[in-house]
């Protein structure tokens, strides 16, 4: 399916991205050369996957498709979080998915597996590239508890009386990843109260499942029957499939301050390497009106299919609409942007569409521009006008068409499906569209509009777009 992701030789261009850790723009390299570790913040599957999570998606997805247009193999990991996640994010309260167990009247197990189909059929909807590894937390608990030995043996624990937790006072430059020192981030974590903590800012390692819980997902372990942490398992499956260091770590921004913080503290307590991960980069939240973040916890649940399928909108009109807004930023999402993002990208597909079947030559000119905004930290609101200007130019159709083929490579608009409509327009009526584009240019207005009503009494439909006729199945 996605025949552009076998390795090629590394074209050497250089790509600088925003690294979260330095707090600024760099050159990437990466740790062996022409390969890339990276690790990707996957879904907690207790429920549908909103707007908000799928623009985390597609950054990672574009992410990923400039280093391999770039010529690098990409090792891409993705974790499932299936347990461990409580619905107070600072240890406290119920595990989101024994919740939703209890909410459905289903097992944790049966709420995992729907929901797991279900945000991978969301990436299949948005042409996400899967991730090499898909890696479950119920299926790497041996994994977990050795890194908290380690983490004991090490003194970086203690326990108390609901789970073994990690003294973030032992760890220097905590906080380092947001900028923050200790005293900030305490002053963060002031909403949760568990006075057994040596501190605000101590997270679990493993929790212990109370007697009276009743709980469906908990394992055995040398501290007691329980369950791990939310934070360890990201630490645990990245070290075991991407190795001790390795080149970027990704997710939403509101990771940044406690889950990916405390990732670094206990996998370099670990590991005693220093950086753990080279680069880390994190997307912005997709805002509602007034700038509320879509969340679930808040009830502002948009999913891709409320909003797109179930209203026959392409969903890939969503990853068009991401990438008009670059991924640092935080973007805007309202019913009219639904609109003008669904119309935008059927117009850029009519000018694909227009440009004919016959695939010519990559124009280098162009490429050279469309890598020079892609490489400058996924600039893809630059690649789109270089797309649209490419379009616009006085190269043949047929290279133009074999230009945006290429792009398409990142963008991931399936420009090729365009391409496959247009071949299955009839032959009468191609005759007839090319008789009324004889009256366009004579002028003849109300024969173009007689012709019109011919084709779409054939049940096709023709629209004038800037560069020619798009025509499609009614």
């Amino acid at each position: 399916m996605f025949d552009f992701l076998k390795p090629k030789k590394n074209t050497s261009n250089f790509i600088y991205f925003y690294n979260t850790l330095t707090r600024q723009k760099a050159l990437f390299k990466p740790i062996k050369a022409g390969k890339v570790g990276m690790y990707t913040c996957g879904p907690t599957v207790y429920y549908y996957p909103h707007l908000g999570n799928l623009r985390c998606y597609l950054f990672e997805d574009i992410l990923k498709r400039v280093l391999i247009y770039n010529g690098y193999n990409v090792k891409q990991v993705m974790n499932i979080t299936d347990v461990g996640h409580l619905t107070n994010d600072r240890d406290m309260g119920e595990d989101k998915i024994e919740k939703e167990s209890k909410k459905e009247g289903k097992s944790a197990w049966e709420i995992v597996e729907f929901y797991t189909k279900a945000f991978k059929q969301d990436l299949k909807n948005l042409n996400i590239i899967f991730p090499d590894i898909f890696c479950k937390a119920t299926d790497n608990i041996p994994e977990q508890i050795k890194m908290i030995q380690t983490l004991e043996k090490k003194g970086f624990t203690y326990r108390t009386s609901d789970g073994i937790y990690f003294d973030t006072s032992k760890v220097p430059d905590y906080g380092k990843l947001s900028g923050q020192n200790l005293e900030q981030l305490k002053e963060g974590a002031r909403v949760e109260i568990n006075e057994e903590k040596k501190n605000h800012t101590d997270f679990a390692l493993w929790k212990f499942s109370k007697k009276d819980e009743g709980r469906q997902m908990e394992w055995p372990s040398p501290y007691g029957v329980g369950f791990p942490g939310w934070h360890i398992e990201c630490s645990a499956m990245s070290v075991k499939y991407l190795g001790e260091q390795f080149d970027i770590h990704c997710g939403a921004v509101d990771a940044i301050s406690l889950h990916h913080t405390n990732e670094i503290a206990q996998t370099e307590a670990v590991t005693g390497k220093k950086p753990w991960v080279n680069f880390w980069m994190h997307n912005g939240f997709l805002n509602l009106d007034g700038g509320r973040k879509m969340s679930k916890s808040a009830g502002d649940i948009s999913t891709l299919n409320n909003i797109y399928i179930d209203k026959g909108i392409n969903p890939l009109a969503f990853r068009f609409l991401t990438l008009g807004t670059h991924y640092k930023k935080p973007m805007d999402w309202s019913d009219d942007s639904v609109v003008s993002a669904k119309n935008g990208y059927e117009n850029l597909l009519s000018k694909i569409s227009a440009l004919g079947n016959k695939i010519g030559k990559i124009n280098n000119e162009w490429k050279e521009k469309f890598i020079t905004a892609i490489n400058d930290d996924l600039n893809m609101s630059q690649a789109l006008a270089v797309l649209n200007e490419m379009l616009k130019s006085d190269i043949s159709s047929a290279n133009k068409l074999a230009t945006a083929l290429d792009f398409d490579k990142v963008l991931g608009l399936k420009f090729n499906d365009a391409i496959q409509k247009k071949v299955e327009i009839p032959a009468s009526v191609m005759v007839l569209v090319d008789e009324r584009e004889t009256a366009r240019k004579a002028q003849n207005w109300a024969k173009s509009d007689e012709l019109r009503d011919k084709i779409k009494g054939l049940g096709y439909e023709v629209k004038d777009t800037p560069i020619g006729q798009e025509i499609r199945k009614i």
